[in-house]
């Protein structure tokens, strides 16, 4: 999860990095109702975001992930914005495009 696009300059040399937030596979094996991956986001000791900067040209392309659902209806005011602090695991969307799907886990 991309938190922060920056850029900063040491000795006259650009630097272009993003803020990341991590996640982690939830199991050794993918869904077997989906077959898609589940993640989860990492937490610390502290129960903190794992963060990281990373330089940009490290990223490969953005990942479609869905809210795995529970039993429990989302609100009327619920919206895309609220999706990655609302839920606890996510699916990888494998099937999103063929790119995707040729390098997804």
């Amino acid at each position: 999860r991309v938190k922060l696009f920056f850029s900063f300059c040491i000795q006259q040399c650009a630097y272009s990095c993003a803020l990341v937030e991590w996640f982690s596979t939830y199991s050794d094996l993918p869904c077997e109702d989906t077959g898609m991956w589940r993640v989860e986001p990492d937490y610390d000791v502290m129960g903190r975001c794992m963060c990281s900067v990373i330089h940009v040209d490290s990223i490969l392309r953005s990942a479609h992930i869905i809210g795995v659902a529970g039993t429990q209806k989302l609100p009327k005011q619920f919206t895309y914005n609220d999706s990655l602090d609302a839920f606890r695991l996510f699916y990888v969307n494998k099937y999103a495009d063929h790119h995707t799907h040729e390098i997804v886990f």
